[in-house]
């Protein structure tokens, strides 16, 4: 029987997301998504928080989901990140600006 962590892990590196930057849209550390992958006991609040960053619905791999969480649980958790998503690159955004007016005030 293959375990939720293999699924979640087969579904991240089928998607194409960098793990180091899945990490950090979840908070984490890249050693910590590492480890979840090898961690049986993962939480299902956070194999749905890795399906919403890299838009994979794990209800329909694994059976458990379909059992406890019901689609608007879902929808409102997708929401949720989305908003979370924004905040990060708009963070990242400023970030850059930052450093490149930092250069230009070195430059002078």
């Amino acid at each position: 029987m293959v375990h939720r962590v293999e699924i979640v892990e087969q579904a991240v590196r089928a998607s194409g997301h960098k793990l180091s930057q899945l990490a950090l849209k979840m908070g984490k550390s890249r050693k910590w998504l590492y480890d979840a992958f090898e961690n049986p006991t993962l939480s299902i609040e956070h194999v749905l928080e890795i399906g919403r960053i890299i838009h994979h619905d794990f209800t329909q791999d694994i059976p458990e989901l379909r059992r406890n969480y019901q689609p608007s649980d879902t929808a409102t958790k997708v929401e949720e990140v989305k908003w979370k998503d924004k905040y990060i690159t708009l963070l990242e955004e400023h970030q850059k600006l930052l450093e490149r007016f930092l250069a230009l005030q070195e430059g002078k």
